[in-house]
């Protein structure tokens, strides 16, 4: 039995993450001697939908198809898709077959996690904006959470281990819990331990809602700590009422007392929706359970040739495709020997195992925020 319940990545890398017909289909084909080249696509849906997902998780599904004979191609992280293929592989079939159920999840999940990162970072253009939800998933994802909210375009995140194996400096202040061990009464003296330890470089941003009212603690704060960067809302749901008038009162009330210069940032089960109604009051957020809750995109992974001959089955299309961005920002599906006017997406990832393109998270932060302009991503999801 292991310490805690997560599976080895030597085993997601063996093909051993696998559903247990892939091991049934492995027997009965080595049993058969058949091994057929083939062509298979992970995609959403067969044709563009106008529902655009922004495609994470590209460079884990590259590691793991890495070093098999294979060639693969795909659309380059951080592109957005409304249909049709996102990676093609071809090969020998059994190079690749218990590698599906893992493959799909590592696109899956960060795909969702990221298409929701971005629709609260549209959500809130001119702000910081801060990925708060790793509690609320298993802490062997964190990394990927994190990842692809950076790879949306938000600023930062709350993860120390994640931050570590992304090469980024974890973003955080203070918890409840902190206040709440000083007791009743005595936020001065919590803000104030807060800001004689933290360093130098770290915000002072302070929770102003443990005990009191939002508009008196935070006025409080803004006394009793020098130089005060700016205060946290995250008031309880049971207890929010209003959200954007309590916080247009703070901003209201620290301004008359001389206090311009504290900003207020936003933060507790937060949604684009929410962000976009209080953007004008709200100086920064963080985003929590919408970002690291976010459903994984349906990505199915079908065999559409066999031995260079068109095999699909119901319901999908057959043959090798490509996709295209259109100069109206559309996205278009067609056969590869199809002449279309527009720039090919699917591009090479591995050719016969080895890796082919390089993978710079800010290089594709950079293109998912270009992508979602010339689609037009919006805010509402």
């Amino acid at each position: 039995m292991t310490e805690f319940d997560i599976v080895d990545p030597s085993a997601i890398r063996a093909g051993d993450a696998t559903d247990a017909y892939f091991d049934r289909t492995v027997e009965t084909l080595e049993s058969a001697g058949r091994d057929p080249e083939v062509v298979a696509e992970v995609t959403a849906s067969q044709f563009p939908s106008g529902d655009w997902s922004l495609l994470a998780g590209l460079k884990d599904a590259a590691s793991l198809l890495s070093g098999r004979p294979v060639d693969v191609d795909a659309l380059r992280e951080g592109q957005l898709f409304d249909g049709g293929p996102v990676m093609r592989i071809e090969g020998p079939y059994l190079e690749f077959c218990r590698l599906e159920t893992a493959l799909l999840g590592f696109l899956s999940h960060a795909t969702g996690v990221a298409t929701a990162a971005l629709a609260a970072r549209r959500a809130a253009p001119d702000s910081p904006v801060l990925s708060f939800g790793s509690r609320h998933v298993h802490p062997s994802t964190a990394a990927m959470v994190e990842r692809s909210a950076l790879l949306a375009g938000l600023d930062g995140f709350s993860n120390v281990a994640a931050g570590e194996v992304l090469g980024r400096e974890a973003s955080g202040t203070i918890p409840h819990a902190l206040v709440i061990c000083f007791g009743p009464g005595n936020q001065e003296a919590a803000w104030q331990a807060f800001d004689a330890a933290a360093p130098a470089d770290v915000p002072r941003i302070v929770l102003c809602d443990t005990y009191s009212d939002e508009v008196e603690e935070s006025l409080r704060a803004a006394e009793a700590v020098e130089d005060l960067d700016g205060v946290r809302i995250d008031t309880t749901g049971s207890r929010r009422g209003d959200f954007g008038h309590i916080l247009r009162e703070v901003r209201w009330k620290l301004d008359a007392a001389g206090h311009e210069d504290v900003d207020i940032f936003a933060s507790g089960g937060l949604t684009p929706a929410v962000m976009s109604e209080i953007r004008d009051v709200a100086d920064g957020f963080g985003v929590g359970s919408y970002v690291s809750n976010a459903d994984p995109v349906d990505f199915s992974l079908d065999i559409v040739a066999v031995d260079g001959e068109s095999a699909v089955k119901r319901g999908k299309l057959g043959g090798r495709k490509q996709v295209y961005r259109t100069a109206d920002g559309n996205h278009r599906v067609a056969p590869v020997d199809e002449d279309i006017e527009g720039d090919p997406l699917l591009e090479p990832l591995l050719r016969d195992g080895e890796l082919v393109r390089e993978f710079d998270l800010d290089e594709a932060t950079e293109r998912a925020a270009a992508d979602a302009d010339r689609v037009g991503f919006g805010t509402e999801r």
